[in-house]
Formats: C-alpha cells, sequence, structure tokens
C-alpha cells in the first residue's frame, strides 16, 4: 500500500494528455541543457587555446633565448679574431717582449666557438653554409698568421694585404651572420609579444565565458529549485492523509477478503445440498439396477419375445454405465467443492505468530510423511542449523507438507529419489528451498502450476491441482511468495520466501 500514491501519480500522468505548458516546459529544459553544453564546450575550446598559444609563446621563448645564444657565439668568433690579430702584431712588432704566447688561446677560442656557433645553428641552411665558409677562412688566416710569426724568410713570402683582405672577409662573414640573427631576433620577438597579447585574449574571452555559463547555470538552478520546492510543498499535501488512505485501502482490502472467502463458503456449502440429492438418488438407481435385471432375467427365461436386445443393452449395460458416470463426476465436484471449503477455512483461521525453528519444523514434516517415503525409498536431506522465523507455525507446516508430498508423488521412475531441505537469510527475508530430483516441469507451466485446479505434465497421479494453489495461499497470507525453478526430467526447487518476523497480515497486504 505504500507505492499507492506513486501508482495513482504515475496512472494520471501517463493517462493525461500532454499540454501545451508541459511541452513548453520540456522545450525550455533542452534550451537550457544545450547552452550549458555549448557553453562547457566553448570553455573547453578556449581553455585549450589558452594551452596552445602558452605552448608556443614557450616555444617563441626560446627561439629568442636561442637566437641570442648565436649572437653570444658569434660576437665571442668576432673578439677571439681581434685577439689573435692583436697578439700577430704584437708579437711581430716586438711590443713588451710578447714572443706571442697568447696567440695559441686566441686561435683556440676561434675554432671554438665556430664550432659552438655551428652546433646552434643546426637548423639553419644559410647559417650553416655560412657557418662552412667561415671555418675554411678562419683554418686559411690562422696558417697565414702562424707563417707571419715565422722566420723572417717566411714573413717576406706572406703578403701583409692578402693577410688583411683575408681577415676582412672573416669579420664580414661573421658580422653577416651577426646581422642575419639580429634579424631572426626581431621577428621573433615580435612573434612572442603577439602570441603574449593573444594569450591574454584567450584568457579574458574564458574569463568571459566562465561568466556567463556561471550566470545561467546560476539562473537556472534557481528555477528549478524553485520548481522542486514547490513539487515538495504538493507532494507535502497530497501525502498529509497517506496514512489514513492506506489504512482505508488496507481495510478495503481485508473487507474484500473477507467477503470472497465468505462467498467460497457459502457457494461451496449451498453446492453440496444439490450434490447431495445427486449423490443420493444415482444411489437409488444403481440400487433399482439389480431388481430391473432379476425381472429382465425372469421375462427372458418365461416369454423370451417380450424382451428385445435394445431394452437388455439398456438395463445391463447403458444404465450401469451413466450411473458410473454420474457417481465419478459428483465424487470429483465433492473433492473440489471440499478443496474450495478447506481453501476459505483457512483463509478465515485466526494466524498465530511464534518463533519457529525450521529445520526441527522440516524434520517433523518428513516424519509424517516417513511411510510415503520409505516406500518409494527417498532419501531425504535437511540442511542443519537453518535461520529461525516468526510467523504461523500451521501455515509453514502446511507449505512444507504440500511440497515434500508433491515431490515424493511426483518421482521419476528407475530414479532413485532425492529430496533436500533448507534455508538461508538474506535482506531481512528467509528463503526456503525444497528440492527434488523427480520428472520436473516444463518451464512453461511454472506460474499455471500454482493456479487452482491447474496440473502439469502427464495425470497419472491422482489429485485435484489445489495443493499447490493452496501453498501460495498460505504464502501470500505471510507475506511471502513461491517460486519454482525447474525442467523436465531434471528435477524441481520450490522456494518459499517469508519475512524473517511476521508484521501480521495487514502489513502482508500492504
Amino acid at each position: 500500500m505504500a507505492a499507492l500514491p506513486r501508482t495513482v501519480t504515475q496512472a494520471a500522468m501517463i493517462g493525461a494528455p500532454e499540454t501545451s505548458e508541459r511541452r513548453e516546459e520540456r522545450r525550455f529544459a533542452r534550451s537550457v541543457l544545450l547552452f550549458i553544453i555549448l557553453g562547457f564546450a566553448a570553455v573547453a575550446l578556449a581553455g585549450i587555446t589558452s594551452v596552445a598559444v602558452m605552448v608556443q609563446g614557450e616555444e617563441q621563448t626560446g627561439l629568442v633565448n636561442h637566437t641570442h645564444e648565436v649572437e653570444r657565439g658569434v660576437s665571442g668568433i668576432r673578439l677571439a679574431l681581434e685577439e689573435m690579430r692583436s697578439a700577430r702584431r704584437g708579437f711581430v712588432l716586438g711590443l713588451a717582449g710578447d714572443s706571442g704566447a697568447t696567440y695559441p688561446e686566441a686561435s683556440r677560442r676561434l675554432f671554438d666557438g665556430i664550432a659552438r656557433v655551428g652546433r646552434l645553428t643546426i637548423d639553419n641552411p644559410v647559417q650553416q653554409n655560412r657557418v662552412v665558409r667561415l671555418s675554411a677562412m678562419a683554418g686559411t688566416l690562422d696558417g697565414l698568421f702562424k707563417a707571419s710569426m715565422g722566420s723572417s724568410a717566411q714573413r717576406v713570402a706572406i703578403s701583409e694585404r692578402e693577410r688583411q683582405q683575408l681577415a676582412g672577409k672573416v669579420e664580414a662573414l661573421a658580422m653577416q651572420m651577426l646581422v642575419e640573427e639580429r634579424r631572426l631576433l626581431v621577428a621573433r620577438d615580435a612573434s612572442r609579444i603577439a602570441l603574449g597579447r593573444t594569450f591574454y585574449a584567450v584568457l579574458a574571452l574564458t574569463a568571459l565565458l566562465l561568466i556567463a555559463v556561471a550566470i545561467g547555470s546560476i539562473w537556472v538552478i534557481r528555477r528549478y529549485t524553485g520548481e522542486l520546492l514547490a513539487s515538495r510543498d504538493q507532494m507535502r499535501a497530497l501525502n498529509q492523509n497517506l496514512e489514513g488512505a492506506v489504512a482505508e485501502r488496507t481495510t478495503d482490502l481485508q473487507r474484500a477478503n473477507d467477503e470472497i472467502q465468505r462467498f467460497a463458503y457459502i457457494v461451496s456449502h449451498d453446492l453440496r445440498s444439490p450434490l447431495v440429492n445427486v449423490m443420493g438418488f444415482t444411489a437409488e438407481l444403481d440400487a433399482a439396477i439389480e431388481p430391473l435385471d432379476l425381472m429382465i432375467g425372469r421375462v427372458e427365461a418365461e416369454a423370451p419375445a417380450l424382451v428385445d436386445e435394445e431394452v437388455r443393452r439398456a438395463v445391463r449395460e447403458d444404465l450401469p454405465e451413466a450411473i458410473g458416470f454420474i457417481r465419478g463426476s459428483t465424487q470429483k465436484m465433492d473433492r473440489l467443492i471440499n478443496a474450495i471449503l478447506t481453501l476459505s477455512r483457512q483463509g478465515r483461521r485466526t494466524i498465530t505468530i511464534e518463533p519457529i525453528a525450521l529445520d526441527q519444523l522440516a524434520s517433523s514434516v518428513v516424519d509424517g510423511l516417513r511411510h510415503q517415503i520409505d516406500e518409494h525409498g527417498i532419501a531425504v536431506t535437511i540442511a542443519p542449523d537453518m535461520p529461525k522465523v516468526v510467523s504461523d507455525r500451521l501455515s509453514i507446516e502446511q507449505i512444507l507438507s504440500n511440497l515434500v508430498e508433491n515431490a515424493v508423488k511426483y518421482m521419476k521412475p528407475g530414479r532413485a529419489g532425492e529430496i533436500s531441505i533448507a534455508a538461508r537469510q538474506l535482506n531481512g527475508r528467509v528463503l526456503v528451498d525444497v528440492a527434488d530430483n523427480g520428472r520436473g516441469i516444463d518451464r512453461r507451466d511454472h506460474e499455471r502450476v500454482f493456479d487452482l485446479f491447474r496440473r502439469s505434465g502427464v495425470q497419472d497421479r491422482p489429485g485435484e491441482g489445489i495443493g499447490l494453489a493452496h501453498v501460495r495461499a498460505l504464502a501470500y497470507r505471510l507475506g511471502g511468495t513461491i517460486t519454482v525453478d525447474s525442467d523436465l526430467d531434471v528435477g524441481a526447487t520450490f522456494t518459499l520466501n517469508l519475512p524473517a518476523e511476521f508484521a501480521g497480515e495487514k502489513a502482508a497486504l500492504t
């Protein structure tokens, strides 16, 4: 019964046509969702763009620093060249007792500087070409300088003008490299500044988008929060009389259940009176057959022409057969009426709640059916330490008796019979399993076997199809359920699902 308001509300919502207001709300919700998705997508795109701009800016900064390194390298080449020229000049003029001891150091710095610039400009083909030319000319110039600092004959052979021209070419080539790096520096620095401006612009745009999304989200949240509060107030108003509605509904269900039980009892009781009359008159007809048969015999002996074959067949064959059919049908109807009366009386019986040890109760049930079990040679296993339940002992005993008796009745011929009874506790419920290795039940009949007067499989065992219906009625009354898992020729497992503590019939109905 706790689910009644929700069910009624859902039914009303499903049955009611969609209004224009609801359609408008759905369109608005879709628009807001699309706006939020687009806003966050734009923010994400702006963030990605910011990262990309920042990475490019770092790359440009690295290039600018790289250009400064090349500039310092080219300046070092020019300085080393000037030191070589000064050292050679001092040696030739014999100034300050200079013996040319600093020239080798200046020459080493020149070639180290050229090699370093070559490594730094490995990505610039133009500068690489100049480095190759510079290295060749520096080698030639170094040879001329060293020759000019040799013997007097060597000094005279080498033209000073030739040395000066070559030194000028080296200086000019180094200057070209320096000018190229300064040009690259200006371009790269301008690109770095432009990327910085772009980065700040993207950051500003991202901030604006974040503010817009935040404002839109707050507005949407406030609107839907207001609607939720209104819905909560409406639900509170609808649920103010919920307890009364539940109690009233429970009373109606109990009243309807009692009325059905009374109706079944009255109908069954009233059907018994004409049935008893039919059975009585059938007995009288059966008793009248014997004198009729004797009279037919005397007439056949004294005046055979008076008895034809049709009369003889009617008295000796047709009439006994018809009475036999009538008696069989009335007996079956009597058993069905008794079954309905039994179900009706069970529904009117007062439930007595008490603690029940399921293992002891199962042993008692098996002992009550011991004669049938031993007669069929069936092995019964009862699991130890089964959980206890607080419920109606008689109802559970009847359920287990019906299940075990059914298992015994429908064992598969030629197979050693096995029956097991076990129980487990799960989430405040107790599940009792009664399993067998009998003939099984077709999966299509798993539900119908619990219907009144419905049976499954070959009907070669006595019964009217009320046992499992009785079991389900008892399980429902205890607030539980009964299910079966089975396949043909494999066996069946009936699972009784009961509350660990039965709270009463009203709770079971709700």
